[in-house]
């Protein structure tokens, strides 16, 4: 609930628990078990974000998220309101706009071949590093003889103009295998099996358009992604997410610390982003999580537990929501049960309500 200039997220006896926006980019932690309340916390602070005129984007993975476009019923909540007496509740609609990769149940996200990368591309084909050297190899020979990867029509010709020529481009760039193309164009096969080649192609989508306001009200803009069918596929959620926060950061300029977030980026199922991810791409990750901030994007961590995350984006601790409190970053010290709660900003000790009785607000859309 945006109140007073932040975001309110719980009360209980002893007072007010409240985000303030001028640190809400510095990330955050949302941990439960399933039922416990992440998707509720995820739409308070959704709402509360786009209210305060914060663009917003998260990923739907369970298709309840696309009602915050409506207001919800007053019925439905006003027990809870009248237990945590709140008197100046209202509900209301926001802006969203619905995205996705398939193009079925919101607006198409493509980006090129070129675009994603080497590096992003062999992990949506599941390649081995002999492979991914070769795919490396591929994109090198591209750019220097100027051809242009769009999609993976394109990519997968490369491959085979690369193979044919391969004895003449491994004295120059490295050796190139037949086995290893051809693993390559059969896992380039696979991926557009499951429908990746839709990912692929023009116009490619411009990431800075994740930032945009409504003329009326001056909220700012809820961009749903439609993850229930990418979902299903893991590795290509998660290196397509990848591919977002990678995009954020490369192309928006830095703005250091601001009264309020440029952008806040939830990442649902954070778990996948480093199961059986390689080394090189989670230095990647943690390098884009630490810096990122310094280009006014707020990140927002969901998962089941904060043994998720890596060690090295935990410390020093983002704030904790859902059913997490805050510790402190001392390794020593074992981290708390994960069953209590709630959002609390990098404030004094004293200012901070007792985190087992607090109380998460409800949302306003439906």
């Amino acid at each position: 609930m945006y109140k007073n200039g932040n975001i309110l997220i719980g009360r209980n006896e002893l007072g007010d628990a409240t985000l303030l926006l001028n640190k809400a980019n510095r990330h955050g932690l949302i941990t439960g078990a399933s039922g416990s309340g992440k998707t509720i916390t995820l739409k308070v602070l959704a709402e509360s974000f786009s209210e305060a005129g914060v663009p917003v984007f998260l990923s739907d993975i369970k298709g309840d998220l696309a009602g915050l476009i409506k207001p919800g019923s007053m019925e439905t909540i006003s027990s809870r309101l009248e237990s945590l007496n709140i008197t100046d509740f209202e509900v209301k609609g926001f802006p969203v706009t619905f995205l996705d990769v398939y193009s079925k149940n919101g607006s198409p996200i493509r980006t090129t071949v070129k675009s994603i990368g080497a590096k992003l591309l062999a992990r949506m084909l599941d390649l081995t590093d002999a492979q991914e050297g070769v795919l490396a190899i591929t994109f090198k020979i591209a750019q220097d003889e100027g051809f242009d990867l769009i999609d993976l029509k394109d990519l997968k010709a490369m491959l085979t103009y690369v193979g044919e020529k391969r004895k003449e481009y491994s004295l120059t760039y490295g050796n190139v295998t037949l086995q290893s193309i051809g693993s390559i164009q059969r896992n380039i096969l696979s991926l557009e099996t499951e429908g990746g080649d839709y990912f692929f192609g023009l116009p490619a989508f411009n990431i800075k358009d994740l930032i945009h306001f409504d003329v009326n009200t001056g909220y700012g803009n809820i961009n749903i992604l439609d993850a229930q069918t990418l979902f299903q596929k893991p590795t290509l959620y998660a290196t397509f997410m990848l591919w977002m926060l990678n995009s954020l950061y490369n192309e928006l300029p830095e703005v250091g610390d601001t009264v309020k977030p440029k952008l806040v980026f939830f990442f649902d199922e954070a778990h996948l982003l480093f199961d059986s991810m390689p080394d090189h791409l989670i230095k990647q990750i943690i390098q884009i999580v630490k810096l990122i901030r310094s280009k006014g994007v707020g990140l927002y961590f969901i998962s089941q537990s904060p043994g998720d995350i890596p060690d090295e984006i935990l410390s020093p601790p983002p704030r904790s929501s859902g059913c997490a409190v805050r510790w402190p970053a001392v390794p020593s010290q074992p981290r708390p049960p994960m069953s209590q709660t709630h959002l609390f900003p990098d404030v004094p000790e004293r200012s901070v309500p007792s985190a087992g009785a607090a109380s998460v607000l409800p949302a306003t859309g439906s």
